[in-house]
């Protein structure tokens, strides 16, 4: 009923602006495009911004939009699309193309057009919109571009820029997502030098524990930051405890997350991880079911991985192979992956998906 009543207000609001081309109307199109993108409601987004730029109402602003809006939802090819037209558009300032270069930079690194995205990342240093983020941006393109030293040389500079809980969190999380997670470690020793003062600090903080293995430190400061109302830092501690092979804990940690955030896929994800370590493959199913339905794009990455898993844990290796082509389609480049598809086809016999 909300998402038809959604598409009424739409169509009314449309159908005035087609009517009566006010510029009144025309401006609270764009602006619900915009508040929509800021709540992820991605595809509410795209037709609001698809409708600004059927009104020529800032073209560059609603191309860079439905560029922003399709990157979140996975469809990279059209993000560039988009992105492309955006930097084709007249008037369009220094600010406005940085911006624009910075995101299109990170769906061609998304498509693996490596060089491309480089070319990216040189054009915004021309511009001077070297900052953090864009020595960051530039650090992974170079290494998945096997260019470990000029990798190396942008996250310092990201990390020099902003040395930060934050900044050293991505920078391995950069690292780890090449396998070489041991190159980013360096960056969350450093960021522990620093006192923690913010509730969003202690979950940092706790992130990083976690990542160095130390359970320990990691579950003190991750009790800080959820004393101090930070929810994220549930989901970190049921991260915690599922290391340390206590899945009765780990579970209450999703659970309180759902409760006090409502239906969330990081949270049933975590749940099915919980009855994966219990050895409840039929529950896990269930819980990679409910976060599906509600999950990101980021989101669905990790339910879907964990559904093939499952799957491979039941002894069905055909589905499970099914399952990982599938995500392999989706999610190309995942080493991890390819390498559990590789075993799948060993166990099933079948060379195809």
């Amino acid at each position: 009923m909300k998402i038809w009543k959604r598409m009424v207000l739409l169509a009314a609001v449309f159908g005035t602006v087609l009517l009566t081309g006010c510029d009144d109307e025309l401006r609270k199109v764009y602006e619900q495009a915009a508040k929509d993108l800021e709540q992820e409601a991605y595809e509410y987004a795209l037709e609001g911004y698809q409708q600004s730029i059927r009104n020529s109402y800032m073209p560059a602003q609603s191309y860079r939009g439905c560029g922003i809006a399709l990157l979140e939802m996975g469809d990279y090819e059209k993000a560039i699309e988009n992105f492309d037209s955006a930097l084709g558009c007249e008037d369009i300032n220094d600010s406005l193309k940085r911006d624009i270069l910075a995101y299109r930079a990170t769906a061609r690194l998304k498509q693996k057009q490596y060089d491309l995205a480089m070319v990216d990342c040189q054009d915004l240093a021309d511009l001077g919109g070297m900052n953090k983020e864009t020595y960051y941006l530039s650090g992974k393109v170079a290494l998945f571009m096997d260019s470990y030293d000029e990798a190396a040389g942008y996250f310092d500079k990201a990390y020099a820029d902003a040395p930060s809980y934050e900044t050293a969190i991505h920078i391995y999380e950069a690292y780890l997502e090449r396998e070489m997670e041991a190159d980013g470690t360096k960056y969350l020793e450093a960021s522990l030098s620093s006192q923690p003062k913010t509730a969003e600090d202690y979950c940092d903080r706790g992130r990083i524990y976690y990542y160095m293995d130390d359970y320990d430190n990691a579950r003190e400061c991750l009790i800080t930051a959820s004393e101090k109302g930070n929810t994220e830092a549930l989901i970190l501690l049921g991260m915690v405890y599922l290391a340390q092979g206590d899945a009765s804990n780990s579970r209450a940690m999703y659970q309180q997350f759902i409760a006090e955030e409502g239906s969330s896929a990081k949270g049933y994800n975590g749940l099915a991880l919980c009855d994966i370590q219990d050895g409840n493959y039929e529950a896990a199913l269930v819980n990679i079911s409910n976060g599906k339905n509600i999950a990101t794009t980021e989101e669905l990455q990790s339910l879907m991985f964990n559904e093939a898993v499952v799957y491979e844990r039941m002894q069905d290796y055909e589905t499970a192979q099914k399952k990982m082509a599938e995500y392999n389609r989706l999610f190309p480049g995942d080493a991890a992956a390819e390498k559990e598809l590789v075993f799948l086809k060993s166990r099933t016999g079948l060379g195809g998906e």
